[in-house]
């Protein structure tokens, strides 16, 4: 009969963070790993992405309906996020982590998408509509996200926008804008 090996100890999140994140009932811890450059912790939950400082504070909670991408740098062990909102993305490595956070943040960003389609709106600008879930209410949230140089008072671009939108929101059953 021969012995069953025994998996490596998972790392465990410190008490701290977990009393930080404060998470509510149905949330519960992904993954997560250790910033290199800061030491603290990036979060992956059921419902949210999160950062807990060295001190002890949430400095940052984003549902994943307002996560826009995440990429994974293997070179440099770096993780860089995009926000549907525009804001600058998050950056943080974990070098010599075993980590499913890049998996998970994949998962979660997908899950959180129920239709979604590119606009090409000339002149290599670009565009995309989204319905995304939030996924601790269930509610649906009609989304855009503009290329760079896209501007959202452009009129031609706001027709299509609006089309786009109007019909993803058909398909999903929401009610007209």
């Amino acid at each position: 009969m021969g012995l069953i090996p025994r998996r490596a100890p998972r790392p465990q999140l410190p008490g701290e963070v977990v009393a930080a994140l404060d998470l509510p009932r149905g949330d519960r811890v992904l993954s997560f790993a250790t910033d290199d450059n800061r030491g603290g912790h990036l979060v992956a939950s059921t419902w949210a992405l999160s950062y807990v400082s060295t001190a002890g504070d949430l400095e940052l909670r984003r549902p994943w309906h307002l996560v826009d991408a995440g990429s994974w740098q293997p070179e440099t062990a770096t993780l860089t996020v995009t926000w549907v909102d525009g804001r600058r993305p998050g950056q943080w490595t974990f070098r010599d982590q075993q980590t499913l956070l890049p998996e998970t943040l994949r998962e979660r960003v997908q899950a959180s998408v129920v239709l979604s389609t590119r606009l090409v709106l000339g002149e290599g600008r670009t565009g995309r509509v989204a319905i995304r879930q939030d996924l601790a209410t269930r509610a649906l949230v009609p989304q855009t996200v503009l290329a760079r140089r896209v501007r959202a008072d452009d009129p031609d671009v706001r027709e299509q926008v609006e089309a786009a939108l109007a019909e993803l929101r058909d398909q999903v059953g929401l009610p007209p804008a």
